[in-house]
C-alpha cells in the first residue's frame, strides 16, 4: 500500500513539473516571437469559407467585363431613349442575362442572353428580339493588388430578326439596340458569328478599383446572304473601356466608366428601300458611352454577397456632354442586380 502511494506521489509530481515546464516554454516563445509548441489540439469542425474582404472591395463595372472569378449570376437591365434617323423618340428596354461558373481558382465558364423590346414611333416598327448568345471563359490571376484577366468567347447565330426573310420588327429591333447598348452590340449583329478576345487589368487595393480593358471582335456572316440589313462577309471591330470605383464605407461604393468602340473596317448596309449597298458615314463608325453611378454591397448569408446598383448611362457624340438629353445617342437608366456564390 505504501508503495502504490509513493508511486501515484512520484507521478503526480512529474505530471506537474512537465506541466510547469511546458507553459514556460510557451512563456518565453511568446517573449522572443518564435511560435509555440501545441501540445495537444482538439479535432477541427468544418469551416464554410466566406468570399474575402478583399472580393468584397472590388467594385464590379457597368459596362466592361468583371476580373474575378466566381460563380455569378446577373441581371442587368437598361431603359434607353433616343432620337432615330428622322428624328423621333425611340425606346428601347435591353435586358442582359449573365451566368458564370468557377471551374477552377483560374478559370470560369461564361453565358450571356439578351432580351429586347422596342417601342419605336409608329406601332408598325415596334417589335421585340432576342440577340445572339455569348459563350467564353475567362482566366484571371491576381498579382499582389493588381488582376489580370483574360476573355476569349463567341457569338452563336441564333438571334431573330436574322436570315434572308427577317421579321422586319424584330430587324429594327435590333438595330434600335446596338444604339441602345452599343457596349453589346455584336449580339445585336444576328446574322454574324464573332470571335472575341479580349485582356482586362485592374488594380484594387484600399477600397479604391481602377481598371482597363481592350477587346478584338472579328465578326463572319454565318446566315442572311440575300436579306436587308449588312452585307459585308467580314466585319472588324476594337472597343476599349475604363473603370474608377471607390468604397464608401463598408457596403457603398460609387463607380464610373467609359467605353469607346470603333470599326477597323468600313461596314456597309443594304438599304430596304432600294436594295443598294450604303457605307456607314464617319458618325457612325465609333461610339462612346459614359455609365455613373452607385452600388451597394453586402453578403447574403455566409458564401453568397450581393451588389445591387443603377447608373445613369449616356453616349457622347461629337458634341460631347454639351449635347442635348435627346440625340442619336442614347441616354439610359441601367439597373443591374449581380449576385455571386
Amino acid at each position: 500500500m505504501t508503495a502504490i502511494v509513493t508511486k501515484s506521489r512520484i507521478a503526480l509530481v512529474l505530471t506537474l513539473a512537465a506541466a510547469d515546464g511546458a507553459q514556460k516554454v510557451a512563456h518565453a516563445e511568446s517573449n522572443s516571437g518564435a511560435p509555440a509548441l501545441a501540445i495537444a489540439s482538439a479535432p477541427s469542425l468544418p469551416v464554410t469559407v466566406a468570399p474575402p474582404d478583399s472580393a468584397l472591395r472590388y467594385s464590379l463595372p457597368w459596362q466592361l467585363r468583371p476580373v474575378t472569378i466566381g460563380t455569378l449570376a446577373r441581371v442587368d437591365s437598361v431603359a434607353s431613349v433616343f432620337n432615330d434617323a428622322q428624328g423621333n423618340l425611340d425606346e428601347a428596354v435591353a435586358t442582359f442575362v449573365t451566368a458564370q461558373y468557377q471551374v477552377n481558382r483560374n478559370w470560369a465558364a461564361v453565358v450571356r442572353l439578351a432580351f429586347v423590346g422596342n417601342d419605336a414611333p409608329g406601332e408598325a416598327t415596334d417589335g421585340s428580339s432576342f440577340a445572339n448568345p455569348l459563350v467564353g471563359a475567362t482566366y484571371a490571376r491576381p498579382v499582389g493588388p493588381y488582376r489580370l484577366a483574360l476573355f476569349g468567347g463567341t457569338t452563336l447565330p441564333l438571334g431573330t430578326g436574322g436570315g434572308d426573310a427577317p421579321n422586319i420588327r424584330a430587324a429594327k429591333t435590333n438595330a434600335a439596340s446596338s444604339t441602345a447598348r452599343p457596349a453589346d452590340d455584336v449580339m445585336f449583329a444576328v446574322n454574324y458569328m464573332a470571335a472575341i478576345a479580349g485582356a482586362d487589368l485592374a488594380y484594387v487595393n484600399h477600397g479604391l478599383t481602377a481598371q482597363a480593358e481592350a477587346t478584338l471582335l472579328q465578326l463572319v456572316r454565318a446566315r442572311g446572304e440575300n436579306g436587308i440589313g449588312a452585307t459585308d462577309p467580314f466585319r472588324t471591330e476594337a472597343a476599349v473601356g475604363l473603370h474608377l470605383g471607390y468604397f464608401i464605407g463598408s457596403h457603398v461604393s460609387l463607380s464610373g466608366d467609359l467605353h469607346h468602340r470603333r470599326w477597323l473596317s468600313h461596314p456597309t448596309t443594304q438599304s430596304a428601300a432600294t436594295g443598294a449597298r450604303v457605307a456607314l458615314f464617319d458618325g457612325e463608325m465609333a461610339s462612346t458611352t459614359v455609365a455613373v453611378g452607385p452600388r451597394l454591397h453586402f453578403r447574403v448569408g455566409k458564401q453568397s454577397c450581393i451588389r445591387p446598383g443603377v447608373s445613369l448611362v449616356r453616349g457622347l457624340d461629337a458634341r460631347g456632354f454639351d449635347a442635348p438629353l435627346l440625340t442619336a445617342r442614347t441616354t439610359a437608366v441601367q439597373v443591374d442586380i449581380p449576385v455571386m456564390f
